[in-house]
């Protein structure tokens, strides 16, 4: 009796302790991110990935310096290529640089070469070469579905109107002209508070006159059998404008997935302000080191 009772002490002693240890080890647990849906419940990344496999187009919203944004754009990019027919696409190519990305998914220039003959932003060898590798490797579309970055600082100075002192051949680089424009979308009324009245009513033209082009851009290049992952800033589809705005217009039937990152000194729990951004926002601690 006295052996028995003894091996029952071990046993909850030895519970006790895996108790203790799993205890200490979740109070010690610092996540570097927490991924919520909508209305800001923690999911699971695989949630997150079985909502994008289901769906017709992604917009991935980034913060474009967010290590951890990269990194799950890179993991979800590769997951869904084991499950679908991908086409990729993102904001940071401008449509007039197309050709040139398209030589270096070809194989007919290398990584350097790409670089001296399109405008890449400074971060893309970190950032965006990898998602550009993975279509190279697999023989994928990567479109270029930005507007010249010229062409958008001429509505930001004069507006829509400006666009009609470009060429033919320029003007292949835009969404149709004239675009749908709603001046009371909120994106588009904050881009004025945020710029203090700077810029006045152009600026959330000028980010509309981007949105237009993206949107136009995605749909040339999408393929009913395909998903599209697009990459792009956040704030271009964050509560489901921007980009998503000008897709609806035009594809209401499709579904769309929307991911937004945010940042937040605790992530515990998200912030009322994130609540309603995206369908999977992607929560990163704000302590998080940045690529740039």
């Amino acid at each position: 009796m006295k052996k028995r009772t003894n091996i029952l002490r071990k046993i909850l002693l030895t519970f006790i302790l895996l108790v203790q240890i799993s205890v200490s080890l979740f109070a010690q647990s610092k996540p570097a991110y927490i991924i919520y849906n909508s209305n800001g419940k923690k999911v699971s990344y695989a949630k997150m990935h079985r909502a994008a496999a289901a769906s017709d187009m992604v917009l991935f919203g980034e913060q474009h310096n967010n290590a951890i944004a990269h990194w799950l754009q890179l993991e979800l990019t590769k997951d869904l290529l084991q499950e679908r027919a991908l086409t990729l696409g993102a904001e940071m190519f401008e449509a007039d640089n197309q050709d040139a990305l398209n030589q270096y998914l070809s194989g007919n220039i290398t990584a350097k070469k790409l670089d001296s003959v399109a405008r890449l932003w400074p971060n893309f060898t970190t950032d965006y070469k990898p998602l550009v590798d993975i279509a190279k490797d697999s023989h994928l579309v990567f479109a270029a579905t930005n507007i010249p970055r010229r062409h958008a600082s001429l509505v930001a100075k004069g507006g829509f109107e400006r666009l009609d002192t470009i060429s033919t051949q320029e003007k292949k680089w835009i969404a149709p002209l004239p675009i749908a424009y709603d001046s009371t979308l909120s994106q588009y009324e904050n881009m004025i508070q945020m710029m203090g009245g700077h810029g006045g009513a152009n600026m959330p033209k000028a980010q509309a006159i981007k949105d237009a082009t993206m949107a136009y851009f995605i749909l040339q290049n999408y393929k009913p059998d395909n998903l599209f992952i697009h990459f792009n800033g956040a704030y271009h589809s964050d509560y489901y404008q921007g980009i998503l705005w000008y897709l609806k217009n035009e594809q209401p039937d499709l579904m769309y997935i929307t991911i937004s990152t945010v940042t937040q000194t605790d992530i515990s729990s998200l912030d009322e302000e994130n609540i309603g951004k995206a369908d999977f926002i992607i929560c990163v601690d704000e302590d998080v080191t940045t690529t740039y």
